[in-house]
């Protein structure tokens, strides 16, 4: 790095560069560590280049007329599959109902899965496959050859399960199985 900017200088860009969150012009730069114009643009010069050449994953490019911190591009791909993996994380109330009818009902269609839910389950579902948790497995063959859903791969590794065998028995998770009211259905 070259050393006639200033480290002081050079911390102080990187950690304004760092929080902002859109390009900076080199003017403001200046004003804000209170030094010349032409000093903070060799400063960002010198912290671009080091970026660079240690190979960091990050990069101070000049873009829209200012400076900004981004993710060096070569990164990207290790970004994407960082981003979709953390998208895994939480499921709201109605991903988990519709995973759970799509599950122990597949395979299924958008219709039946919106019918035993009560509510458009379009979005959800959409999501669900978005997440790669379920996926299309056929089409049925009624009028307009509806789209079946069914849980993937990725489903069963999330889950731990080497099998849809291994999903428990719905009936003891239903809220009435098993209770003194609950009816008995003759064979």
């Amino acid at each position: 790095m070259n050393q006639s900017s200033s480290p002081e200088i050079r911390r102080a860009l990187e950690a304004i560069l760092f929080l902002a969150d859109e390009p900076l012009s080199s003017s403001l730069l200046a004003q804000v560590v209170e030094c010349g114009r032409g000093e903070v643009e060799e400063a960002l010069r010198d912290l671009a280049r080091s970026y660079e050449e240690r190979l960091a994953g990050m990069a101070l490019v000049e873009v829209a007329g200012g400076w900004r911190l981004m993710t060096h591009p070569e990164a990207a791909p290790f970004i994407e599959q960082f981003v979709l993996s953390a998208r895994h994380a939480r499921l709201t109330k109605a991903s988990l109902e519709t995973l759970a009818i799509v599950a122990y009902k597949q395979p299924v269609t958008r219709h039946q899965v919106s019918s035993i839910r009560g509510v458009d389950s379009d979005g959800v579902l959409r999501a669900l496959a978005d997440r790669g948790l379920v996926e299309e497995v056929g089409r049925e063959e009624g009028p307009g050859r509806p789209v079946l859903y069914g849980t993937s791969t990725v489903f069963l590794e999330r889950l731990g399960l080497r099998s849809l065998s291994d999903l428990p028995p719905i009936v003891p998770l239903l809220d009435d199985a098993g209770s003194p009211e609950a009816p008995v259905l003759a064979d």
